[in-house]
């Protein structure tokens, strides 16, 4: 065998055998991986329903060309309506960058400090969650804190808390995962007590301050707190291996569009967002991109300084073992590849 196509496949092992580490790979994961890479983003986005996806949104923002939407599956399976680029989509943890962008607001106008612990705003949380005295609000920004994850709760998925009180007593009482900024642990319940801190700072919902500060500057006229301010009939079904039901009517916070969400993390990488003394507090405090997942809806997020391009993939499909979001990360993977192929030629 040719040293070359040996270290190819070597390659393939190795980056299979990593993929969440999976006791065992699913063939779909390896097919994904191997198959030849297609021509187009269109190419790729019909492939992807073909691995099991019901429905697919594919926004490319690449600069000096008008913005490009590729679709493909159902945005309605059992209404048998096509996927619809300009449908609204729980976007879940891509949320997290709004949040940070208006608490950098708000430290950068000297409304709210970094340094001040969770403590200081929230006393009635000292002796509820370990090292409240010591968690700064730059640990939670950057799930530095050790505060436990509400989502890890068992069984929370299945039966949600209908409150954001109801849920932040998931992660009350626990042990911490581990001192503040000596490890670093995803975590919801981090969010939802800087959502809780917004609303104090400001005097009012965390969702209009993100609109009046971030949503409105941008024009981002198609972007959503809740089900509540939208026609339901424009949200873009949601589905769960093994659940029998559509999930659009589930409420799991922020929708918006793939174009709304593009326009959104171009402003960020750019800079355009901020304004003085803004970015480098951002930038010392989070990231620039973003993943998403709730049941029936996974989305991706990412702008490449390489290509000056930002890919936004939606899709909804989702299962309880994750193959659903390798799969997705396999083919946002070759997405970006087909780009930068393309860019070369």
């Amino acid at each position: 065998m040719k040293k070359k196509q040996t270290k190819k496949i070597l390659k393939i092992i190795f980056i299979i055998a990593s993929i969440s580490s999976l006791a065992f790979v699913p063939w779909i994961l390896v097919k994904a991986w191997i198959l030849p890479l297609p021509d187009t983003v269109q190419e790729q986005v019909n492939e992807a329903i073909g691995h099991g996806f019901d429905g697919m949104i594919v926004y490319v923002d690449e600069a000096g060309k008008p913005p490009a939407f590729y679709t493909a599956g159902w945005k309605d399976r059992n209404k048998r309506i096509p996927a619809d680029p300009q449908a609204l989509f729980k976007i879940a943890s891509v949320s997290k960058l709004y949040h940070a962008v208006a608490i950098t607001k708000l430290v950068n106008d000297k409304r709210l400090s970094l340094d001040k612990t969770l403590a200081d705003y929230f006393p009635e949380l000292v002796g509820r969650i370990e090292n409240a005295e010591k968690i700064t609000f730059s640990l939670m920004v950057q799930h530095r804190s050790g505060i436990p994850n509400y989502t890890d709760h068992p069984g929370y998925w299945g039966n949600p808390p209908e409150s954001r009180e109801e849920t932040l007593k998931l992660a009350l009482d626990l042990p911490a995962n581990f001192k503040p900024g000596e490890g670093y642990g995803y975590s919801n319940t981090n969010y939802l007590l800087l959502g809780k801190l917004i609303d104090k700072v400001v005097g009012y919902s965390r969702h209009k301050y993100i609109k009046e500060e971030i949503l409105i500057p941008l024009k981002l006229n198609n972007t959503f707190s809740s089900l509540s301010e939208v026609n339901i009939d424009i949200v873009m079904s949601g589905y769960h291996i093994g659940h029998p039901f559509d999930l659009k009517t589930e409420e799991y916070g922020m929708l918006a569009t793939a174009k709304d969400v593009g326009v959104f993390l171009r402003a960020l990488n750019n800079g355009s967002l901020f304004e003085e003394g803004e970015q480098e507090i951002y930038s010392s405090i989070y990231e620039y991109k973003h993943s998403g997942w709730v049941p029936g809806y996974q989305s991706f997020t990412e702008y490449y300084e390489d290509i000056d391009t930002v890919v936004i993939q939606f899709n909804n499909t989702t299962d309880a073992k994750l193959y659903m979001w390798n799969l997705a990360e396999i083919v946002f993977s070759r997405i970006v590849k087909i780009l930068r192929r393309q860019k070369r030629l």
